[in-house]
């Protein structure tokens, strides 16, 4: 059976390789551009803040959606879409004048004269990246930096969100693109939603109104296997009382869902599904993080930032950052640092995470790394992408 199954694989690949060499000969069709978010996990990030400010300023433009057969279900209702491998989707890859990813498109693609590829990227730097990484033996030894350089060599633009990324971006994956420094269209909604807007995320989460909510974002350890948190919410639930709920997000790499205990306080939601991680931080008073870029998206709403990192010499012996997180230097440190549970306690019992000195840091962490971000980043990348012209203004 296995061998049979195989060899239809092989077949397929090899037919659908052929229907898209002859694509490939087909006309760009100018009104049509494919989308794409974390390696064809659905609609999200820039590109979905793209797309959906693209629909609004330049309707001529049709835009589908690449998504892997094994996340079809995150697609909303009704919304275009093509699956990884399949016709429908090489015919878009070959004909589409238009493409906008967020990282890559899974299983390569032959960039074709007149095509205009935006990496949109899908976060601001901390941890090394591209190049930096070959500085790194694990790293280095899992990364084919070939096709990385490869794939760099498709785009036409690459998208930053502030000085910081765009250096970074420069030295990391060297190209001839046009560097767009035009801010994260994925942050406008914090500067767009209203009051109403927030309260309605808040109730669907289920979220008091006078509850506290802290979301918990761990990001993924080079360093170590599967989703293993640096504190238990459960307990931060239970020495915060009940005033305060935790939301945990885990990072995409570990899947839809994780273990939160065995005895629940009904206070620790797991949002790790969510489609929507803006959400997310819409809803949260707070965010507890370590090394996320998350961090720098949250500065953007003026909230408390909270950094706890008990492993932040390992982190930075085995994938390497940028800059010293932990530092309290302004411009470096979001807020207030914790090492230990006690401390991550300690700090919301004495209200340190809201003081005045958490607040300075946090309003010179914004200043370095949100300079764009002002609501209307999506709307300069779609004016740039599809030569939209702006509207003249009124009189």
């Amino acid at each position: 059976m296995a061998p049979r199954a195989s060899v239809k694989r092989y077949v397929r690949r090899q037919v659908m390789r052929a229907a898209y060499r002859t694509d490939l000969r087909r006309p760009l069709d100018p009104n049509l551009a494919v989308y794409g978010a974390y390696w064809n996990r659905g609609v999200a990030c820039n590109p979905a803040a793209i797309h959906a400010k693209a629909r609004e300023l330049a309707p001529h433009i049709r835009g589908v959606w690449a998504v892997s057969s094994r996340h079809r279900d995150r697609m909303p209702p009704g919304g275009p879409y093509v699956i990884e491998g399949s016709r429908p989707y090489w015919r878009a890859m070959a004909t589409a004048t238009y493409l906008v990813n967020n990282s890559s498109f899974p299983g390569g693609f032959t960039k074709r004269p007149g095509q205009r590829y935006l990496q949109t990227h899908h976060g601001t730097p901390l941890k090394t990246m591209g190049l930096d990484q070959r500085a790194y033996p694990e790293l280095a030894r899992k990364t084919d930096f070939a096709k990385i350089l490869a794939h760099v060599g498709q785009w036409d633009f690459s998208l930053s969100a502030n000085p910081h990324s765009t250096e970074v971006w420069d030295r990391v994956y060297p190209g001839s693109y046009q560097r767009l420094d035009l801010g994260y269209p994925r942050n406008d909604v914090y500067f767009t939603a209203t009051a109403e807007d927030i309260a309605k995320i808040r109730a669907e989460l289920g979220i008091h109104a006078d509850q506290t909510a802290l979301l918990y974002t761990p990001t993924h350890r080079d360093y170590r296997e599967g989703f293993v948190p640096d504190l238990d919410p459960e307990r931060l639930a239970r020495e915060l009382g009940t005033a305060y709920v935790v939301l945990v997000r885990a990072h995409y790499f570990y899947g839809r869902s994780v273990g939160l205990g065995s005895a629940p306080t009904g206070r620790v939601l797991d949002v790790t599904a969510h489609p929507r991680v803006e959400e997310l931080c819409l809803a949260a008073d707070a965010l507890i993080t370590d090394y996320s870029s998350l961090a720098f998206d949250y500065a953007c709403l003026d909230r408390p930032i909270v950094v706890h990192a008990p492993d932040w010499d390992t982190y930075r012996t085995t994938r390497g950052t940028y800059f010293d997180l932990l530092s309290g230097r302004p411009g470096d440190t979001p807020g207030a640092v914790t090492t230990t549970f006690d401390e991550l306690v300690e700090v919301f019992r004495t209200g340190e995470w809201r003081s005045p000195a958490s607040a300075a840091l946090r309003t010179a962490f914004r200043e370095r790394f949100c300079p764009y971000d002002d609501g209307h980043a999506a709307e300069r990348v779609v004016r740039r992408l599809f030569a939209v012209p702006f509207a003249p203004p009124s009189r």
